[in-house]
This record gives C-alpha cells, sequence and structure tokens, in this order.
C-alpha cells in the first residue's frame, strides 16, 4: 500500500506536476473544442438540410415529372407522410437594382420555384424570413422621399394648431417655455419653406410626425405604401412570395451586396437603409431548356422582392432565390402548354401537363427518413400503374436512371461528405498533440525519476520490488492523466458553450479590457523594475515577457476598437452565419479517456528507468 502514499506526496509536495497536469488539460480542451465546433458544422448542415428540403426528395431534372398533382395526392394519402410539395429547381441571373459601377449588377442564382402553402407545411421556410418589419431606416429613408414630394401641399393644408405642434415636435428645445400667444404668432409668421424643411426632418422620427398630423394623416401619409401601416404584411408577403398583389421574390440574405455582416455578427443595410431589398425589383432571366438538351430563347421577367431568408448557410444564403412555382414554369417551359397539329398549327391536338423537377416529402415525426424513401418509392410505384392505365407518360424508376427518389442526407451527400471526412481529419491532426503531451510528461516523469533516484534506493533496499517502484509512477501517470483530462473536459466545455460571446468579444472588444490589460502591463513593469535590486534573472525576464504580452493583448485591442472591430467569424468561410456552441459528449469523453491512457503510457517509460535502478548505486547517489 505504499504506492499510493508515495505517489499522493509526490503530487502534493512538488509544482512539477502541475506542468504535466496543465499539459494534458489543454490538450483535451482544444481537441475538444475542434471536435465540437466540426460537429456543431455537420448538425447545421443536418439540419438546414432537412429544414430546407423535407425528409424524402424525387428528383427528374430539366424535363420533370409530370402530373405531379396526383402523385402529390397519392403520398399525402399515406398514414406516414405529413405533406408534400412540387418545386422548380432552375438557375438563371437575377440582375440586382443597384446602380452601374456600384456593385456587381446580375447574380447567378439557383431559382426554385415553389407552391408558398404547401412548401411551408413541408419546409421551415417561414421560419427562415428575415424581415418582420420595414427597418426604422429603411421607413424614414421611404417616407422622407414621398415627403420630399408631398411636403407643400401638406404644409399648406395644416391649420395653426398643427403648425404649432410642429414647431414643437421639430425644435423643442427653441420654443420650450414660450407663451401660447408667443407660439401662435410663430406659427403664423413661419415660412413654407421653413415648414416644409421640419416635416421632412420629422419623417426621420415617425410618432413626432404622428402628433403633427394625426393618426387619420398617418395612414393617408402612409398610404403609398401599405407596408407602413401595416407592419405585419412584410411578413405576410414573404409567406405568400407576393408583394401589392404581383408575384415576387424572396432571395437569400446574401445574395443582395447590400445586407453587410458587421463585426458583431449582424447586418447593416447599407445605403443608411436604401438599399433594403423589399424596396425594390429586379429581373430574372433562365435559358430554357427543351426535351432534347437544347438552348432556347432566354426569358426575363421584373418581379419585386417580398423578403429575404436567413437559412443560417451561407451557400444557400447567397445563391437561393424562392419565386412562385407558376411563374418558374413559364421561365423554364414546364407550364401546362397547348400541343398544336404540325399540318395546322392552328389546330389543337392535345395538351401537355405542368411539371416539377422536384417534389419535397415531409414525414410524420418519429418516421426514419430511409423507411420514408421506400414508401415514396413504393408509392411512386403506384403512381406509374396508375398513369400507364390512363395512358400517360410518365418517366418510370427502372428505365430513367435521371429519375431518383432520395433522403435529404443523399442528395446533399456531396456537401456533407466532405465536411464529415474534414471533421475526422480534424480530429486526427489534433490528436498528435498528445504525442507532444506524451513527451512533455515523459521529461518530467524522467526529471523526478533522477531527482528520487536515492529514495528508490531506499525503497528497494527495504525490500520493494520492481513491480512495486513501477506502480508507483504508473498511477502518478494515471492521476496526472485523470486530473488533466477532467480540467480539460471543463475548460473545453466552458470554451464551447461561450463561443458565440467569445467570437463578439473579439471582435468588437469593449475599451475597458484594452485599458485593463495595459494597466496590467504597467503593474508588471513597476514589479520587474523593483525586481531588479534583488539581481535575480528570471523575476526580471518573467516580468518582462509578461509585460510585452499584455502590451501587445491591450494595443491589439484598442487597435481593433478603434478601426470598428473585424470579423472573426466570416460565413463566406466559415458556411453558417452563426458560431457552434454545443459540446460533442461522446467526442469528448473519449478525448478525455485518451489523454488518460497515454499518460499512462508516457508514464511507464521513466517508471520502467526507476524499477532498472540498481539499489546500491543509488544509495550512493548523490
Amino acid at each position: 500500500m505504499y504506492q499510493p502514499l508515495l505517489t499522493s506526496r509526490y503530487l502534493m509536495t512538488r509544482m512539477i506536476p502541475l506542468l504535466a497536469v496543465a499539459a494534458v488539460a489543454l490538450c483535451v480542451a482544444l481537441v475538444i473544442v475542434v471536435i465540437s465546433v466540426m460537429t456543431g458544422f455537420l448538425d447545421m448542415i443536418r439540419s438546414s438540410g432537412q429544414t430546407l428540403m423535407g425528409d424524402v426528395v424525387i428528383t427528374y431534372p430539366i424535363r420533370g415529372i409530370p402530373y405531379y398533382d396526383d402523385l402529390i395526392t397519392k403520398l399525402q394519402s399515406k398514414a406516414d407522410v405529413k405533406a408534400a410539395t412540387p418545386v422548380v429547381d432552375t438557375w438563371g441571373l437575377l440582375r440586382m437594382p443597384y446602380p452601374a459601377g456600384d456593385a456587381k449588377e446580375s447574380e447567378q442564382v439557383q431559382i426554385w420555384g415553389v407552391d408558398p402553402s404547401s412548401f411551408s407545411q413541408v419546409t421551415g421556410f417561414t421560419d427562415t424570413l428575415k424581415w418582420s418589419e420595414i427597418p426604422s431606416d429603411t421607413a424614414a429613408m421611404m417616407r422622407w422621399d414621398r415627403m420630399r414630394d408631398r411636403a407643400p401641399a401638406l404644409v399648406a393644408s395644416l391649420d395653426i394648431p398643427s403648425k404649432i405642434r410642429l414647431l414643437q415636435e421639430s425644435a423643442p428645445d427653441e420654443v420650450e417655455g414660450a407663451e401660447p400667444s408667443v407660439l401662435r404668432k410663430l406659427a403664423e409668421n413661419a415660412t413654407t419653406e421653413d415648414l416644409t424643411k421640419r416635416m421632412l426632418h420629422l419623417t426621420w422620427a415617425p410618432e413626432k410626425l404622428r402628433v403633427v398630423i394625426g393618426d387619420d394623416g398617418m395612414r393617408d401619409f402612409d398610404s403609398f405604401d401599405s407596408r407602413l401601416g401595416d407592419s405585419g404584411l412584410v411578413l405576410a408577403d414573404g409567406r405568400s412570395l407576393q408583394r401589392n398583389s404581383r408575384p415576387a421574390i424572396v432571395s437569400g440574405l446574401h445574395v443582395s451586396k447590400a445586407n453587410e455582416r458587421t463585426s458583431t455578427g449582424d447586418y447593416a443595410i447599407s445605403g443608411g437603409g436604401y438599399w433594403w431589398m423589399p424596396n425594390h425589383e429586379a429581373t430574372l432571366t433562365t435559358l430554357p431548356i427543351d426535351s432534347r438538351g437544347g438552348m432556347l430563347d432566354p426569358k426575363s421577367i421584373v418581379l419585386p422582392f417580398a423578403n429575404e431568408f436567413a437559412s443560417g448557410v451561407f451557400l444557400i444564403d447567397q445563391t437561393r432565390i424562392m419565386v412562385p412555382l407558376n411563374i418558374v414554369q413559364d421561365l423554364t417551359n414546364l407550364d401546362a402548354a397547348e400541343i398544336v397539329s404540325p399540318d395546322d398549327p392552328t389546330r389543337v391536338v392535345g395538351t401537355t401537363p405542368a411539371k416539377a423537377t422536384m417534389i419535397l416529402v415531409r414525414g410524420q415525426n418519429g418516421v426514419d427518413p430511409k423507411q420514408l424513401r421506400e414508401l415514396v418509392h413504393n408509392t411512386y410505384g403506384e403512381f406509374e400503374s396508375a398513369c400507364a392505365s390512363a395512358g400517360r407518360n410518365v418517366p418510370r424508376l427502372d428505365r430513367d436512371p435521371g429519375l431518383r427518389v432520395l433522403t435529404w442526407e443523399e442528395q446533399n451527400a456531396s456537401f456533407i461528405g466532405p465536411v464529415e471526412k474534414e471533421r475526422e481529419l480534424m480530429r486526427t491532426l489534433f490528436s498528435i498533440v498528445y504525442l507532444v503531451c506524451g513527451a512533455l510528461i515523459v521529461a518530467i516523469f524522467w526529471a523526478i525519476v533522477y531527482e528520487k533516484t536515492r529514495d528508490i534506493g531506499i525503497l528497494r533496499s527495504v525490500g520493494a520490488s520492481r513491480m512495486g517502484i513501477v506502480w508507483i509512477f504508473l498511477l502518478y501517470g494515471l492521476f496526472v492523466g485523470i486530473f488533466g483530462a477532467i480540467t480539460g473536459v471543463g475548460l473545453g466545455w466552458l470554451v464551447t458553450v461561450n463561443m458565440p460571446g467569445i467570437h463578439e468579444q473579439m471582435s468588437h472588444p469593449p475599451l475597458w479590457l484594452g485599458i485593463a490589460m495595459l494597466a496590467c502591463a504597467g503593474g508588471v513593469i513597476l514589479w520587474t523594475a523593483l525586481q531588479l535590486r534583488s539581481g535575480r534573472l528570471l523575476p526580471l525576464l518573467l516580468g518582462i515577457l509578461v509585460a510585452i504580452v499584455l502590451t501587445g493583448m491591450g494595443a491589439g485591442e484598442l487597435l481593433i476598437r478603434s478601426s470598428g472591430g473585424i470579423v472573426l467569424w466570416d460565413p463566406a468561410v466559415y458556411y453558417f452565419t452563426d458560431v457552434p456552441d454545443t459540446v460533442d459528449w461522446p467526442s469528448a469523453w473519449i478525448t478525455a479517456l485518451g489523454a488518460v491512457i497515454c499518460s499512462v503510457i508516457a508514464a511507464a517509460i521513466p517508471a520502467a528507468r526507476a524499477a532498472d535502478i540498481d539499489p546500491v548505486g543509488a544509495l550512493r547517489y548523490e
């Protein structure tokens, strides 16, 4: 029983084991943070993919699936199917409303033609809509443009009490404490030009403008855009893909170059809010492809923006736009059309049905996507048989390789697969730090063996066996591994769950932090100067190093703050707009166990060296 006693004494009476514990803890924390972030990436991909596509996809690109309404009816008759929706997926050019030369005018976009009602039942699209109301800066700018044209007439319609309220709201300091008679005289003598400027100024404070012209006047003034009077219309427009009863676009947040990500992770609209996309329109152009794969003449349509969506996946938010299904069917020649006789173009001999290139299917809660895929596959077979009986020609699963039934994960395998491999690669690379940790433990324990040579000789001389000596140092390594692993897991958890806050503080650090670092650096410099009297070199060297580090960090923090902050988490690089903050606990505990095993193995080398020490030579060791 002497092994645990000696091990505890070595741990408690020396500072050097703390270096080994710290090394294990840092290694564990580093691996946990990296793997948790990578796992967070993967979970976000899976979550967003399922949210935006449902559980199962029937896909038939370019040519499309005819009679899809009948297929959807059959699918929705199954107990395990919650909803299904048609989609036309194609690519096109979106000519943005920016002035020429100000930004890239045309964006290559992935166009999804959707039926808003059924699409929202299958996906979480409505939850991704970015704007619930018009941003205040944009609303003020819209009112200012309107006021610039209407202000003279509006001022002319104001009575004296309204003019007095205008003076009070636009310049309260100038008229504060003025007698009513003085206010009335100022209102009567105010020029139309002065009152017009004051009205323009109040457009940036709509509540003050409401005081002047009243609720009825405000409603009449805002009538040029009904969304100003009813903020709920912004979301309603996005859900219905319409604006002012016109078909409209809902674009990904990053399709517009006007949405600029700030250092705090929020978004600012350039132009002081002017380039808020739902206040503009754009030209959408596609190149239809015929049934033989040939290009047809381009088709274009001008559509307003209704809203923007933020899926959280940058690659989707940068390229995808949602447009009403019938519009995209027309742009891609997948709409219903008449078939005319080749001999007599005026005689209609039949019709071609509208088509969809994808059918998205959402299963009931708890239904496995792979199980649902088999159900959808069989249901499509029933659809084939029904169409064959009715003399309808539809693509067949057993003959057309372009027609596929896939789970959402299989559909996104080209994106999910590389991220999974990248996670495993990062796990492997960062696990190499265990070699460094093991080497450090070997060096520390070797030094302890060297220092305790005489003690080991005494133990051997009183009857301790070689394995008894080995167990002392193996227990030593075990305790170092356990303490270091537990500390590392705690540190990794603390960093990971606070990752968004850490990112915010680093990208836009608070002023007090830089000042505190510089103050600490000053204190360290003063302490170092006092140590000069002792003539010792170590305190002097440590003081200089700590002062340099603190000064550099404090100066860097102030420099970052003075420049307006920096965007550390760029979604264009990291795929996602949010920082993962969930610990991958299975990997965390595997990492901790690996650290303990590594510590024991590393301790075995100096333990064997200790066991091989000759007792006689050890007793003579000085």
